[in-house]
């Protein structure tokens, strides 16, 4: 306790006297104060200048009263400690750790001038900047100053802000109430009338609860009050409790007693259970309002203890169904709400309201009440993307010793929801000096919402309730809980030694140490237990917690900062910033046993790695961490990492990986059936990302894009949240790639990476419908690079849609000609197979563009056969419907030909087979082993529906039963099972070569997209509004498509011509030939090569497409284009043409020989003799 600080919480009179300026801004009164109350004397003497702030042009600037403090000093004047009726430190199981105090001397001679406690935030002018970054608008709102006024930022009147409807019949419906509570007899009669009258005209409940209740609900509320009154007495405390609760269908009303600015952790938890029940699940059709006060006065014989009572209403809308971009009130809003609300908090809300609609995150306002300390905080959100944030709102503002008078929580139609609270400072008699007051602290509540609104429920919530941890000590706790659960090294030795043994080149090995992997994970470190063993260590978590502030929280002003930044920071006693030397010692010195400090320097590694964080930006959808990924174990991850981001919420965690700089793949997001079957997707989330990423990477051989993946895990609780993990995902990731420039709302990062970073992004499961989106956020948000950062988006958008082209199936279809053309087979006598129908993007495709002979299809409808021949015309009209093959005229069977739907039961084939389950015979007709099929096309299905322990289904007598398999689907087949099957004679083409036709259309994509500037990319990539398609994207898409089927070509008689030489199976070929190409491009790309101007230009001349060239021309591309991508073109395309020609282990001459080529060429070109195009 500092001393003399009470004065800050007394009257306003008395203690903390502020006066409306003609700017109606509460300001500082330095003569109201003689000098020895002042705060600031605790402060050291440079500190002690009261700062009067400029007048407050618009809401709630981040301005406190007083001067702005040094972290230093603000640590010694504000820390929080545990409240007085909490258990100290040591008890109750929880560690106790002593920690160094600034007391440690210093070094003698130290190079810069650090503050005696050791902290060194980075002010602004110290930030690493990334150059060439642009500015950007924001998602989330969060009010701040601003030339522009508002008539609303002080409001006039004290009032809640609503006026409920007179209830004409209140006497008599009280006359009634007395009467059956004299009737019941459980209170003396002489007490009747006090008693009622108490309730319905001193606890401050509106008309509207009296309209909606029956007497006899009255009654028996007014009976349960009295009961609680009663028993008081029989409690050795003679504490008075009360609880009472009533839920009705349509409503739900709550009574509890209440001790302002205190969170109960114990009780009933009313604010949590309205959560739950009634805001969480809210929706447009199904969601409630909820209108909660403290009553005015003190319960009898209670000075500290008021009723807290919760009515809750079920909503009726105006329009139950308005657009998502309806605003007006009078619309989107609850009847109650609109007959009730006064016509200056309608105007908030319209004003709020304006903003939530077009913003992804919340939006926070605050508005001074007139002649009051109270301030009314306004907060809107979209429903249901803030589980949680009713009851943890009460956490955040008691932790800043502020109370709430009322609140309430308000339903739109539109989806929007809005909570309005009116705080003020709490009572005398429970105000502690600990608290800074309420003109500060409001500032830091607002802040800190933004906060809350990403995880607002962590696993460390009880830590912070308590008092014993700041919300942002929690929160970080959280998210390195999170990091740990996924990178706590828990394979030990015998896989290393393993690993060591085999060969991680070797495909069959991977694979195996893969599956290995997997299953010793599951083992050991569960995330309960890792959670068990941080919750030990509060003390510690606030050393480490602090290290990585230091780091990575930026003063925007110096010294002079205008924001108060944390109350993580606010010790009484001040922690010296450990470096990790000390951090590792006192790890060392205070944990039980080697699991928990294996766990806690798990922090040590998380804060290491983070290269940069919008963990202080101001306002943010969710948490987001761009990671050095240099801390991953080479014997797990061989292939390392360039880039690595992890992204959490209350919804999801996911990560986006990386192996080069420039990088494209899609972004994924995985549901859960079950709570198991999430834990199971937990565990492999990151193994399963990189493992994508790093087939994306052999798969983009071709292109100057490097393989990337992002994967998007939901909450086993929020598996209906995918639109609303997916936006937030984005956004957060954005906050690491776009520079702020609006001070308060987006504040500068440390930016340790300190190199512009651009990411290219596509759809892939669960994200096809929401790429749009993405693209138009990103151009809100004034990047400039919106055009290129999502593939697969709409033509009106330009983008080029896989599905309407054909793009995958072209690149799959040169592999089946292939062989043909090979095997001098007549396609239209094959006999084919194919899983994956009619319905899908590459099996529709691959039936309208093949001219085989189906025998048989699968689909997620069932299987369809026919040894004769399927109905090319009946195919081809479920095709371009994309429809299932249920819906096959099955009239068009021959009579050997049959249909077995998943739903059917004990279907007796024609050769008289009895099918008893469809669903089994769907999932297991591709393994049967029928000689009826000589090529088989899997366009869909489950990864490994081929593995080792059922390949030995297709073959027989050592020979495959199917010949020729090309593997559309990706992953289909596993590794192992596709060298048995090549063993057994089948010719075999890999996922990973066939089915590369739709990276090579979206990197070309982009290429277009970074080349043209906005109005040239609408005018020539953008299908217009009517439909019109402008003829350069006709005449690029045919581009693309040959560029596919070129380079499929290509790869096919590199991988047959080396077969043919060597006898290495075809699927080890594939992966040969793609570490081969991305080795040496990688290789190329940091040799001198790059920097001869006349070969790069002579390079790009070839490897750009034409159009584009004849377009724009190759100088304005070159000034357009990031650097790092022609690097990547420039790179690919020689490696490519180099491997495809000369093989994967070319003599040591061949390089030389094929760069002499190309260089004679370029020497007469310059010549101005004649050239050669073929060759290199």
């Amino acid at each position: 306790m500092v001393p003399g600080l009470n004065a800050m919480h007394g009257s306003t009179g008395e203690a903390f006297r502020f006066f409306n300026n003609g700017s109606n801004h509460a300001r500082y009164d330095e003569g109201e104060f003689p000098p020895s109350k002042l705060i600031t004397e605790h402060l050291p003497p440079q500190d002690r200048k009261l700062h009067t702030s400029p007048p407050l042009r618009t809401s709630c600037a981040f301005c406190p009263p007083l001067k702005a403090i040094p972290l230093a000093s603000y640590y010694k004047l504000h820390r929080i400690p545990p409240v007085d009726d909490m258990a100290s430190p040591g008890e109750n199981g929880v560690a106790s750790i002593d920690l160094p105090t600034q007391e440690t001397p210093p070094d003698p001679e130290p190079k810069e001038k650090v503050p005696e406690n050791g902290i060194h935030n980075k002010v602004l002018e110290q930030v690493v900047r990334t150059p060439g970054r642009q500015p950007s608008p924001q998602p989330t709102h969060l009010s701040v100053p601003g030339p522009s006024s508002s008539q609303h930022r002080i409001l006039p009147e004290e009032g809640p802000g609503y006026v409920a409807p007179k209830f004409e019949g209140k006497e008599l419906q009280m006359d009634q109430v007395m009467d059956q509570i004299e009737e019941k007899g459980f209170i003396p009669a002489e007490f009747v009338e006090s008693e009622t009258n108490w309730f319905y005209n001193e606890l401050g409940i509106d008309d509207m609860y009296f309209q909606t209740e029956t007497v006899e609900a009255i009654v028996n509320h007014i009976l349960s009050l009295y009961a609680g009154k009663v028993a008081a007495y029989a409690r050795d405390d003679k504490r008075l409790e009360i609880r009472l609760d009533k839920e009705a269908v349509d409503h739900a009303v709550y009574i509890d007693t209440s001790r302002p600015g205190v969170s109960v952790l114990g009780g009933p938890r009313y604010e949590q259970r309205i959560d739950e029940k009634y805001i969480n699940g809210s929706t447009s059709k199904n969601s409630y309002r909820v209108e909660t006060f403290r009553s005015g006065s003190h319960l009898p014989g209670e000075k500290d203890q008021q009723l807290r009572c919760y009515f809750v209403y079920q909503c009726h809308f105006a329009n139950p169904s308005p657009s998502p971009e309806e605003t007006n009130l009078e619309v989107v809003g609850e009847r109650r709400f609109l007959q009730k609300a006064t016509k200056n908090t309608k105007a908030i809300y319209q004003e709020v309201m304006d903003n939530a609609v077009s913003r992804t995150g919340p939006v926070i306002e605050m508005f001074e009440i007139e002649g009051s300390r109270e301030k009314r905080l306004v907060i809107a959100y979209r429903q249901g993307s803030a589980m949680g944030m009713f009851s943890a709102l009460s956490d955040l503002y008691h932790y800043y010793g502020v109370t709430s008078s009322r609140k309430y929580i308000e339903q739109f139609s539109n989806g929007i929801t809005i909570m309005s609270i009116y705080l003020r400072p709490m009572p005398q008699s429970t105000a502690n000096a600990k608290h800074p007051p309420i003109e500060a602290s409001i500032h830091q509540i607002m802040k800190e919402v933004s906060l809350l609104y990403c995880i607002p429920q962590n696993k460390f919530q009880a830590h912070f309730a308590s008092g014993r941890m700041s919300l942002q000590e929690t929160i970080y706790a959280h998210c390195v809980w999170v990091f740990v659960g996924h990178f706590l090294n828990r394979l030990g030795s015998e896989y290393a030694s393993l690993a060591s043994v085999l060969d991680p080149n070797n495909s069959v090995h991977a694979e195996m140490l893969s599956k290995i992997k997997r299953r010793l994970r599951t083992e050991t470190f569960t995330s309960d237990y890792i959670l068990e063993i941080i919750n030990k260590y509060p003390d510690l978590i606030r050393s480490l917690y602090l290290a990585f502030a230091n780091t990575h929280y930026v003063q925007t002003r110096g010294e002079q900062d205008d924001f108060i930044p944390t109350l993580s920071y606010l010790r009484l006693k001040v922690d010296k910033v450990l470096d990790d030397d000390e951090l590792r010692s006192i790890i060392t010195k205070n944990v039980a046993n080697e699991h928990d400090e294996m766990v806690m320097t798990a922090f040590r590694v998380f804060n290491a790695s983070v290269l940069k964080t919008n963990f202080y930006t101001p306002t943010k959808v969710a948490l987001s961490f761009r990671l050095n990924p240099s801390f991953l174990p080479e014997v797990e991850y061989p292939q390392p990492l360039f880039g690595m981001f992890l992204v959490i919420s209350s919804e999801f965690r996911g990560f986006h990986l990386r192996f080069r700089d420039i990088a494209r793949g899609g972004i994924r997001i995985v549901k859960s059936r079950n709570r198991e079957a999430y834990s199971i997707n937990a565990r492999s989330l990151f193994d399963e990302n990189y493992n994508l990423a790093n087939t994306q990477q052999r798969k983009n051989k071709d292109i100057p894009e490097g393989g990337s993946k992002g994967v998007i895990l939901l909450d086993v609780q929020h598996q209906d949240k995918v639109r609303n993990a997916f936006e937030k995902y984005i956004d957060s990731i954005m906050d690491l790639l776009l520079p702020p420039t609006s001070p308060g709302i987006k504040d500068p990062i440390v930016d340790l990476h300190g190199q512009e970073e651009i990411l290219f992004m596509g759809p892939d499961e669960n994200t096809a419908d929401l790429v749009n989106w993405a693209t138009e956020h990103a151009r809100k948000r004034g990047a400039p690079w919106w055009k290129s950062f999502f593939t697969g988006k709409s033509p009106k958008l330009g983008g080029i849609p896989h599905d309407s082209y054909g793009m995958t199936t072209l690149s799959v279809r040169e592999f089946v000609k292939g062989i043909y053309r090979k095997l001098g087979l007549h396609e239209d006598s094959v006999r084919k197979l194919q899983t994956g129908g009619p319905d899908g993007d590459l099996g529709s495709n691959e039936i309208l563009l093949g001219n085989e002979k189906y025998t048989a299809i699968v689909d997620g409808a069932g299987v369809l056969v026919d040894p004769k021949g399927l109905d090319r015309d009946e195919l081809h009209r479920l095709a371009k419907k994309r429809v299932m093959i249920s819906e096959y005229d099955i009239s068009k069977l021959s009579s050997e030909g049959y249909r077995v739907l998943v739903e059917e039961t004990n279907i007796t084939l024609p050769s008289g087979e009895v099918i008893n389950n469809g669903m089994i015979f769907r999932n297991t007709f591709h393994l049967r082993g029928e000689k009826q099929f000589d090529v088989f096309v899997p366009c869909g299905g489950r990864p490994e529906s081929i593995d080792l322990s059922t390949v030995h289904k297709i073959i027989v007598d050592g020979k495959s039963t199917i010949p020729y398999i090309v593997e559309g689907a990706n992953l289909f087949i596993t590794q192992d099972a596709k060298l048995r099957l090549e063993k057994a004679g089948c010719i075999l083409y890999k996922d990973a070569s066939a089915n590369k036709g739709g990276v090579t259309s979206s990197s070309l994509e982009v290429l277009a997209s970074l080349s043209f500037d906005d109005k040239g990319f609408l005018e020539n990539m953008c299908v217009h509004d009517d439909g019109t398609v402008p003829s350069f994207y006709q005449n690029y898409v045919a581009e693309v498509q040959e560029t596919i089927k070129r380079n499929a070509a290509l790869e096919f008689e590199a991988i047959w011509q080396e077969h043919q030489q060597t006898g290495i199976a075809r699927s080890t070929l594939s992966d040969t030939l793609s570490i081969a190409i991305t080795k040496l491009d990688e290789e190329l790309q940091n040799t001198d090569l790059w920097k001869n101007e006349g070969l790069k230009r002579s390079v790009l001349q070839d490897a750009l497409p034409a159009l584009l060239l004849e377009k724009i021309g190759l100088d304005t591309i070159i000034d357009r284009v990031p650097p790092n991508y022609l690097r990547g073109v420039f790179g690919s395309y020689l490696a490519s043409r180099f491997v495809y020609e000369h093989g994967p282990n070319p003599s040591q001459f061949a390089f030389f020989d094929f760069m002499s080529k190309r260089m004679a060429r370029l020497n007469q070109s310059h010549a101005g003799l004649p050239v050669r195009l073929n060759g290199a």
